[in-house]
């Protein structure tokens, strides 16, 4: 049933001759690139507990899902059946195993809870945000890279930890005392993913002679999406240990946000392939996108609490 759907999505896109084909390259690889800028300028100068939640959200959601997807090893889908034809660049773009669809894991907790925190103010914004969410889980199958089953369990990732954080971080508005914790704990809980994920049995299938799935190439985005959390949780340590920003959205705040939004847009477009050559694709991917989730947490906010000392301290000469 799941390969029909794929087969007439793939008839469908063959009779409108790929019409639709980049605006649905452009959803997911936005949703799986820069998406994260969004809560990261939420945190730093717009509203710093929703962005938090946003991102432990995001974080959380990405490492369960890269646990679960090693721990699966389902083919893609044009392995299963050669009639699969992925559209465009779609086969070069999807990287990693197939259950659950990352991308809709990734874009479900960041759009989510969004939606979440928008919805009592600017509730069009939360409207956009869900339609946002069923594009990028429509456009992994429109594509053909992703059956409906990753898609709709990727997207239940997604509910499930905008669920949870929305559960933590109100017992944690209780209990401030506690977040060290469950910190520490996303910390050993990340370790203990790699190392698992690492010595774990996989498929080894051959087909003339030839490794049908690398699984060193399908570790590679568990290793970035687990360090990911796993610098998520120590660049928070950092931040409320000795850094303590809190944002107060001035123009000079916001200055520097925009232009620490341009800095993560180049980080997460430039760093990964040197970084790979340098250290391998798994240890590569991983410091990639633990130098970009320390960059959000931490090293941004020390930034922007040097801008708003700077801001107070030119107040008080002028006065």
């Amino acid at each position: 049933m799941d390969i029909e759907i794929l087969l007439a999505l793939q008839n469908f896109r063959v009779s409108i001759n790929d019409a639709l084909t980049p605006f649905m390259e452009m959803i997911s690889l936005f949703a799986v690139t820069y998406l994260v800028i969004a809560p990261a300028v939420i945190y730093w100068c717009v509203d710093k507990k929703a962005g938090l939640y946003s991102l432990a959200s995001y974080y959380s959601c990405i490492a369960v899902n890269a646990v679960v997807k090693l721990t699966v090893c389902a083919y893609r889908p044009w392995i299963r059946d050669e009639r699969i034809l992925p559209a465009g660049d779609a086969i070069r773009t999807a990287t990693g195993y197939s259950f659950p669809s990352g991308h809709s894991s990734t874009a479900s907790p960041i759009y989510g809870s969004m939606a979440v925190k928008a919805w009592k103010k600017l509730r069009w914004i939360s409207v956009l945000c869900l339609i946002c969410v069923l594009l990028t889980g429509f456009s992994r199958l429109y594509l053909g890279v992703h059956t409906p089953q990753d898609v709709l369990v990727g997207l239940s990732l997604g509910a499930i930890a905008v669920f949870c954080m929305d559960r933590l971080f109100r017992y944690l508005g209780k209990h401030p005392d506690k977040e060290n914790m469950f910190l520490i704990g996303g910390i050993v809980f990340g370790v203990a993913s790699i190392l698992y994920i690492t010595l774990k049995p996989y498929p080894m299938d051959y087909v003339d002679g030839k490794l049908l799935v690398d699984p060193v190439r399908m570790m590679k985005d568990g290793y970035g999406d687990i360090g990911a959390m796993i610098a998520f949780c120590i660049g928070r340590l950092i931040e409320k240990t000795w850094v303590n920003y809190e944002p107060s959205a001035t123009k000079e705040e916001l200055a520097a946000s925009a232009a620490g939004a341009v800095i993560l847009f180049f980080l997460i477009a430039n760093i990964g392939d040197p970084l790979k050559s340098l250290l391998g694709i798994r240890w590569g991917q991983l410091a990639a996108s633990s130098i970009e989730a320390l960059f959000i947490t931490a090293a941004w906010p020390a930034v922007l609490k040097k801008v708003k000392a700077g801001q107070k301290e030119e107040k008080a000469q002028t006065a």
